[in-house]
């Protein structure tokens, strides 16, 4: 099950972990009793459906189904094998995990490699900045530029030299191979394909980390004149920039202590908003946010302040952004900032303090700062661009759920341009009817997707919730399991029920204590993983009782007999219809009928 890992180190992992904490890195949780809820990663919701238990140590989704245990959420949420999650997780707690030599351990080797590449080189390179006479000249431009010795170690910033090979002589005096290292961005192959050089030349050098906080590219800012100014990795096997995000995995704490998250185009304005304490800072590398990006936010915080440079190129970027995150289910609001200024500038010029006040915490709701948008370039003393206008705000409005919210922006449109707010309520009234009918008529609405729902339990018949509790207490209670099994054997009447009876009459026999987390990792079947993890959210009483205990044994065993008892019928029916005996053949079909009937009425 785990390759060449001891058992051993297995549980030992799994006893350190607490699935609360491996959850918590990426769906934002909150207590409600004696379990965490949050958003599920593995389906679109906007209703939290998602819930981890710490008491059992597994997690279950009531909307699409997913359950397991703290290996198993890591397996589906980064695709990693079994392997992978278990030394991951092992890294998280602190604890050795030799090296596997089978095939799973090499496939990824290559990656881990170019990971230890980078960490080596990240190390070297601020050495190179704080240590040495060669990294002179690119520390004091930093010091010039605000940076101090604390924000230098704490970004782990650092220097390369102007050398054609002084990566190549390092990665290979270590035993990398070159065409890996050139594969991770490292390196860049010449033409004649024989021979290596830098990439990164002559620059201060940016260290860009996973979620997890591991250095998996550069971004390096030329010394002095030359070109490009910037220079990014490029997308490797372990940099991918749709699902990177700067600064993610250190601002982590602060985003959940905060509830809310600063975001930003590039990594300078980060280090700006941090130094400026603004410890709840992230940016999209540059580029536009993803769809991606947009959902690891989600997962961890709901309200989110998009912080873009003041130009025009930064406005059309945060109205992008902003669509996307309140696609994602995000409360966005903006902190607009004066037209040529980012925020590395503003604060600079201005101070921490001015920051803070006058942008993060004057900052719009995103429908106020779509106002504001929507009037750009118009002449609003004309009256057809003020109609236009008009028209534009009350469909921006429209898209507005909550009643106040709305009455609010449509008394401001009301005060600005004087119209009543009757009429303007009513032209609004219209848009939405538009809308509305748009919507019911497009193609692929999302509320015409066929969608696989979370069966309720009282929903089912009374034999299948008899087998349902039954199996909650095996669950939890190996002497539950040794009674049933002694009592029911293979009589379940659902073969999942009957399948998931059959691994837990082994596991107790195998001397297993009743554990969730350790059973889910003992039957490694998906389908069943999910009924375990739906069957141990159902609330059940303390002690179960004799007498409920035999009502379930009756409901089951019942329906197993009445069943058996038809199709020996049917057998029968067969019999009688080969001997041309159509009387009586026609007399059991009429007694199968009534029997059935009546099991159905006994199952309700």
């Amino acid at each position: 099950m785990g390759g060449k890992i001891p058992e051993e180190v297995i549980e030992q992992i799994r006893r350190s972990i607490d699935i609360v904490d491996v959850v918590g890195d990426h769906v934002q949780l909150k207590k409600q009793g004696r379990n965490y809820f949050g958003l599920c990663p593995f389906h679109g919701e906007n209703t939290p459906s998602f819930s981890v238990s710490p008491d059992k140590q597994i997690y279950h989704c009531f909307g699409c189904g997913a359950g397991g245990n703290a290996f198993s959420f890591l397996m589906d949420i980064d695709g990693l094998s079994f392997t992978e999650a278990v030394t991951k997780l092992a890294g998280k707690v602190g604890i050795q995990v030799e090296q596997t030599n089978n095939s799973e351990a090499k496939e990824q080797q290559p990656s881990n490699r170019m990971i230890e590449a980078h960490e080596l080189l990240k190390k070297f390179y601020h050495h190179l900045l704080v240590n040495t006479k060669e990294g002179q000249e690119a520390y004091d431009y930093l010091l010039q530029r605000g940076f101090t010795d604390e924000f230098i170690k704490r970004f782990e910033i650092g220097y390369t030299i102007n050398s054609w090979d002084f990566a190549v002589k390092f990665l290979t005096k270590r035993g990398f191979n070159l065409e890996e290292m050139e594969k991770c961005g490292l390196l860049i192959k010449k033409d004649d394909g024989n021979e290596y050089f830098d990439r990164f030349r002559n620059r201060i050098m940016f260290p860009i980390h996973d979620l997890q906080g591991r250095t998996i590219a550069f971004s390096g800012r030329i010394l002095g004149e030359g070109q490009p100014k910037y220079l990014n990795s490029p997308e490797t096997p372990i940099f991918l920039k749709s699902k990177t995000i700067y600064n993610f995995h250190a601002a982590k704490k602060a985003i959940r202590k905060q509830e809310q998250v600063l975001l930003f185009e590039g990594y300078a304005d980060v280090i700006a908003a941090v130094g400026a304490e603004c410890e709840n800072s992230v940016a999209t590398m540059g580029t536009s946010l993803t769809v991606e990006q947009a959902k690891i936010i989600r997962r961890n915080v709901e309200s989110v302040i998009i912080c873009y440079d003041g130009d025009g190129a930064g406005i059309e970027a945060t109205v992008k952004a902003a669509s996307i995150l309140q696609e994602a289910g995000c409360h966005v609001q903006v902190a607009p900032l004066p037209d040529g200024y980012d925020p590395d500038q503003y604060i600079q010029e201005f101070g921490a303090l001015k920051f803070r006040q006058s942008v993060i915490e004057n900052s719009l709701t995103y429908t106020s700062f779509k106002l504001r948008y929507l009037k750009r370039g118009k002449d609003l003393q004309n009256e057809a661009e003020r109609m236009h206008y008009i028209d534009s705000a009350l469909k921006e409005v429209n898209t507005l759920t909550k009643a106040v919210e709305k009455e609010h922006y449509l008394r401001q449109l009301s005060d600005e341009f004087s119209i009543s707010l009757s009429a303007l309520k009513e032209q609004e009234l219209q848009i939405n009817k538009v809308q509305k009918q748009k919507k019911d008529n497009a193609q692929g609405n999302r509320n015409n997707i066929a969608r696989k729902l979370y069966t309720q339990t009282q929903l089912l018949p009374s034999y299948q919730k008899a087998e349902r509790f039954l199996l909650a207490y095996m669950l939890r209670d190996a002497t539950v399991s040794l009674r049933v099994q002694n009592a029911v054997q293979g009589k379940f009447n659902v073969d999942l029920h009957q399948a998931l009876a059959n691994h837990l009459y082994a596991f107790y026999e195998e001397g297993h204590e009743a554990d969730l987390s350790v059973f889910v990792q003992y039957i490694s079947d998906k389908e069943l993983t999910r009924l375990v993890s739906e069957l141990a959210m159902i609330p059940l009483q303390e002690e179960l009782t004799e007498q409920v205990f035999n009502d379930y044994l009756f409901e089951i065993l019942s329906k197993k007999s009445a069943h058996d008892e038809i199709q020996m019928k049917k057998q029968e029916q067969i019999e009688a219809e080969r001997s041309k005996d159509y009387r009586k053949a026609a007399m059991i079909a009429k007694e199968i009928l009534e029997m059935t009937k009546t099991l159905k009425k006994r199952s309700l």
